[in-house]
């Protein structure tokens, strides 16, 4: 078998055969690719971030939003591009590193570079800055004076790899607020982020310092305090217990943003659930229970379902079972391994022990797909993942809540099917219980562009505001030239 071998990152300034370079490896159908990751040293990493930091002051605070956001749309066309090289990398190579289906990862891919096309900046921009100008000069403040935002001058990221092209989000954010930026690649995912920084070099060569992308194992070692001592603030994604020991390394007065492990769930209204919309909903849902096989933090874990409507929530079950097993002749399941399938096997088990005669298990054993159906309303947990869910049938909507009771922390998104009457009371309490995003079925995971993710503002937390307060301005008046 032929390997094929390629370099991720992007190191501007560093000589390439100065560095320590880690092999990954991975396999599919034949294919094999070996990616060579690079290992810093401490006094490298200092080097580099340095680099990066002035860069960013010469080049990027000195651009305006307005022209960054056009750098970046110029980028996201030529990924969008079938035909370019960059996105014909990425349709070749992110299905073999990631296992995803192929198609799946090219219609998600394409689905969200859209949301980051110039018009979707500027409403990403104009959500977090009622006056985006801040961003580029002082701008009169309501209450007087005038106001600024700095972004830092070096934002380090630390990505995770279980969605491909993940690192485009924090990447995009820290461009748009003018920082200079050091990433870590996630061993899942080590492509993207190295490809991206090279196109947007090409695309606009001043940006060619601004940006880095490197790699450790793990926590990290001394190249990681490295880095972490030069950086203004920190955004990273993963497991609590990785963000944890990623904090412990932190100073104290480093800005730390981190995104953990979320649930997501569905909640069905029996008003939504006549004979016409029932099976639409039930293909939207499976959507969402499909992409990424559940990976991201936005993915169903559970439906609740509400009776009283003419097709039941045991139907509906049903009809997500076979719009599952529909998408998996689409778009198979990715191969599992070991852990992964003795994970789904124990899910499947403890349904199988817990299960009332009227409750179900549809799918055999062996296929690649699972819907559990139970007429109570379970509080929701996680399940084994890679197309794995619940349907849980509720009376009322109000029982959502209490299904929900202690979860806050980890709540990230709803998708809801229900009468405009019933959205917003249940938006209400879904809200209060700790939810921070309520999109539709079918919705899920495809996050808009500029959505407040965990319930957060992705510009406004990275950037610090400079006031001029309005007796500076009355105190300076006596000094201006006109004055007598």
């Amino acid at each position: 078998m032929s390997v094929r071998r390629i370099e991720a990152g992007y190191l501007p300034g560093l000589d390439a055969a100065q560095v320590q370079w880690q092999a990954l490896s991975f396999s599919r159908d034949g294919q094999q690719l070996e990616v060579a990751v690079p290992v810093l040293s401490a006094p490298q990493m200092r080097a580099l971030a340095e680099r990066v930091a002035q860069a960013s002051d010469r080049h990027l605070k000195t651009m305006t939003v307005s022209e960054i956001i056009t750098v970046i749309d110029r980028a996201i066309a030529r990924l969008l591009d079938g035909n370019d090289p960059y996105r014909q990398q990425a349709d070749a190579l992110l299905p073999l590193v990631s296992g995803y289906d192929a198609e799946m990862v090219r219609l998600g891919l394409t689905g969200f570079l859209r949301t980051f096309r110039a018009p979707q900046l500027h409403r990403f921009v104009a959500e977090d800055f009622a006056n985006p100008k801040v961003l580029d000069g002082f701008q009169p403040a309501p209450k007087g004076g005038a106001v600024r935002a700095h972004g830092p001058r070096l934002l380090a990221h630390s990505w995770a790899g279980n969605v491909p092209a993940l690192a485009l989000w924090s990447l995009v954010c820290g461009l748009l607020v003018k920082a200079g930026s050091i990433g870590k690649l996630p061993s899942a995912e080590p492509l993207f982020a190295g490809w991206f920084a090279r196109l947007l070099a090409e695309v606009h060569p001043p940006l060619a310092d601004c940006l880095a992308v490197v790699w450790w194992r793990g926590a990290g070692g001394e190249q990681a305090d490295a880095l972490y001592a030069q950086a203004d603030t920190v955004v990273a994604y993963g497991g609590n217990e990785v963000l944890q020991a990623i904090q412990r390394r932190l100073p104290v007065t480093t800005r730390f943003l981190a995104h953990g492990h979320k649930l997501g769930f569905g909640v069905v209204s029996a008003s939504a659930l006549d004979t016409v919309n029932a099976p639409v909903l039930a293909r939207r849902a499976a959507w969402d229970v499909m992409r990424y096989d559940q990976q991201g933090c936005y993915s169903p874990h559970i439906f609740y379902v509400q009776r009283g409507g003419p097709v039941s929530p045991r139907d509906f079950a049903g009809y997500l079972a076979g719009e599952l097993a529909n998408l998996q002749r689409r778009f198979a399941r990715r191969a599992l391994d070991l852990e992964e399938s003795a994970g789904v096997a124990r899910w499947r088990q403890s349904i199988e022990w817990t299960l009332a005669a009227s409750d179900a298990l549809l799918g055999e054993p062996d296929a690649a797909w699972s819907v559990s159906y139970t007429e109570t309303a379970r509080a929701l947990a996680p399940t084994a993942l890679q197309r794995s869910v619940a349907v849980a049938a509720i009376d009322a909507l109000d029982e959502v809540v209490p299904a929900l009771a202690g979860l806050a922390p980890y709540l990230q998104t709803a998708g809801v099917a229900a009468t405009p009457e019933e959205l917003y009371p249940l938006a209400d309490q879904l809200g209060i219980a700790g939810v921070t995003r309520i999109s539709a079925l079918g919705s899920m995971s495809m996050p808009e562009a500029g959505w407040h993710h965990d319930g957060r503002f992705n510009l406004l937390d990275l950037v610090r505001m400079t006031e001029i307060e309005p007796s500076a301005e009355s105190a300076a008046e006596p000094y201006a030239r006109y004055e007598p």
